[in-house]
């Protein structure tokens, strides 16, 4: 049994009680003070460009505006100094306690979140993943545009996908599998689990969670 179990995770606000691309967003813009009117800039026309393409307002607010010049080996440098020296210290103790259960019973790790690629793997390897899927390209180098063409967006219905190639390539039944998030927006992925958990959800997915009979917990 324990070869077919996976648990997937989501980051911000269900593993950490913080926002890990905001929190290397602000520290980006302490190092350089010019990036927060540009990157407002490049943020607020992306919107409005992602708006004009149709897209919801969900997706078109979540452009990568805000990190646009920044290079992908900066962000690498940042993500596993702020991982270690400042985003771990927001890791409840209730999260630590679940991941060591699945370890014990021999469960994959799998960490899908929307957070920027390089933080999330200095998260993953916080937390002692066995795999993680974030935001980015195939092939990062050079400098970020802002914008997410050619990405893969784990986002939404965007970690649907993801879980499910997961398991396909990995064997794992996912009616055995477990799926933690604390969005409306991660009921999509949760869903394809049969160990559905909704962890400090917000109001909309407390809901969700209640009238399907979805286990929730609050971690503090």
């Amino acid at each position: 049994m324990e070869g077919k179990v996976a648990a997937y995770f989501d980051l911000d606000g269900t593993l950490l009680n913080a926002s890990s691309e905001k929190t290397l967003t602000a520290y980006l813009a302490r190092r350089r003070p010019w990036r927060i009117p540009w990157g407002a800039l490049v943020w607020t026309t992306g919107f409005l460009t992602n708006l004009l393409r149709g897209r919801a307002l969900y997706d078109a607010a979540r452009n990568r505006g805000h990190l646009s010049l920044a290079s992908w080996n900066t962000l690498e440098h940042y993500s596993n100094h702020l991982a270690e020296h400042k985003l771990k210290q927001s890791i409840s103790s209730s999260a630590w306690e679940r991941l060591e259960w699945h370890r014990s019973q021999g469960h994959r790790l799998v960490l899908v979140t929307a957070t920027v690629a390089p933080m999330a793997e200095a998260m993953a390897e916080v937390l002692g993943m066995d795999a993680v899927y974030g935001c980015g390209p195939n092939v990062r180098s050079g400098v970020l545009s802002g914008s997410e063409r050619g990405w893969s967006v784990p986002r939404r219905k965007g970690k649907v996908p993801v879980v499910q190639s997961d398991a396909e390539e990995n064997g794992h039944d996912l009616s055995q599998c477990y799926g933690y998030g604390n969005t409306l927006a991660d009921s999509w992925f949760m869903e394809l689990c049969g160990h559905p958990i909704a962890i400090n959800p917000e109001g909309p997915l407390l809901r969700h969670a209640t009238k399907h009979g979805w286990e929730h917990h609050d971690w503090i």
